[in-house]
């Protein structure tokens, strides 16, 4: 279905709505801005972080203003300690059940051949929390595919999964028993040989920011962030599945299913991205106002928007820049909107006919945790 294609439907309850259906236009984008626009605040904001320290920076949505988020712009969390790396004295080991085992330098990587992605990345917690809801970014990613190293190497036939190693560590506490664990997760060696998989040393055109991950990091378009290691010291190939507190403890989704008529309780680890869409802002001109929004974690084939409880609307999909793994950026205007406090909701919809889910469908509502919070995103607003 084209995205700009206009759509049929039946406008029910106040003028406001019929106004929006009526004005609805495809040639509305949502970059660059609107000369004289301004942004109206969401009354919900965020509350105040518990750990500023894990937590260093999130995406401010009234602030979305370009499809590449700057560097110093995007989100930073951390799980153990932000290590600070001496490039000149780093290396990368890759070893375990390979031929022959590799050291390479920033240098070494660098000599290979570079490769980018644009692609955007979420904490799979991301609306998980009321204090953290800006967990996403999108960049241009370069480094060397991951894949040639690991065939260089030489896995062997036993060799099943590939994990990556973080410099950043801490002390974990499993069964009364203390021990330092270095941050680390796993892949299976097909996911791993993906050829968009990168050892990425730059983002956005400049040397990797630390607080992204410097001297070198993972970057694994289509997964949540965790799977996406900062701070890379060491990759090993096993042959048993790997589980640590980041894959088998934490970062562990809980929910409820039926299996004929019986609820299992069912626990998945994290790592694909789930298919979402977020209100980012609502803007006003002489014209009138606008809502502008961004879409990911999947092929999205169109995105559309509810304000109060009124019908689904179409918004317009911008075409002038996206990418594979980018987020689409989207908009649809609100011409005369009615004063007073209103909510907007948005929904993505993939090429395959994937919806996403409502904040009361069984797969958000039977969750437990607060990962992989991909429900649908509403707004609160106030008109004057």
């Amino acid at each position: 279905m084209p995205v700009l294609q206009r759509r049929e439907f039946i406008v029910q309850g106040s003028a406001v709505l019929a106004g929006i259906a009526g004005l609805y236009s495809p040639l509305a984008y949502a970059f660059p801005t609107r000369p004289g626009e301004k942004v109206i605040p969401w009354l919900d904001q965020p509350t105040e972080s518990p750990d500023p320290v894990g937590i260093q920076t999130q995406l401010v949505w009234e602030d979305l203003d370009a499809f590449i988020t700057p560097n110093d712009r995007f989100f930073s969390i951390s799980h153990f300690d932000r290590p600070t790396i001496d490039d000149k004295a780093w290396s990368l080991d890759i070893g375990g059940l390979v031929k022959k085992p590799l050291k390479l330098t920033l240098a070494d990587i660098k000599a290979r051949p570079r490769q980018e992605v644009v692609f955007t990345v979420e904490c799979s917690g991301n609306h998980g929390f009321p204090f953290f809801t800006g967990g996403i970014g999108n960049a241009r990613w370069a480094g060397t595919p991951l894949a040639p190293i690991l065939q260089e190497a030489g896995v062997l036939d036993s060799g099943i999964e590939v994990v990556f190693f973080g410099t950043d560590k801490g002390e974990v506490t499993i069964r009364d028993i203390k021990m330092q664990q270095n941050f680390a997760r796993s892949m299976s060696l097909a996911d791993a040989m993906n050829p968009d998989n990168l050892l990425c040393y730059e983002m956005n055109g400049a040397p990797l920011p630390a607080p992204s991950g410097f001297p070198l990091r993972l970057i694994t378009p289509g997964w949540y962030g965790i799977a996406n290691v900062k701070w890379l010291k060491g990759i090993e190939v096993r042959d048993t599945r790997f589980m640590s507190l980041l894959m088998g403890r934490d970062y562990v989704t809980i929910r409820e299913e039926e299996h004929n008529g019986e609820t299992v309780w069912a626990e998945t680890s994290v790592g694909r991205a789930l298919l979402k869409s977020a209100p980012a802002k609502v803007t006003r001109n002489d014209s009138g106002h606008r809502v502008v929004g961004a879409a990911w974690g999947a092929p999205i084939d169109r995105v559309e928007l509810k304000i109060d409880q009124g019908p689904w609307m179409p918004a317009v999909i911008d075409h002038s820049e996206e990418a594979e793994y980018a987020w689409k950026i989207w908009s649809l205007d609100w011409p005369n909107p009615s004063p007073g406090e209103h909510t907007v909701t948005s929904r993505a919809i993939s090429t395959a006919g994937q919806i996403q889910p409502a904040m009361d469908d069984p797969l958000i509502a039977k969750k437990h945790t607060y990962w992989e919070s991909n429900g649908q995103v509403t707004r609160r607003i106030r008109i004057v």
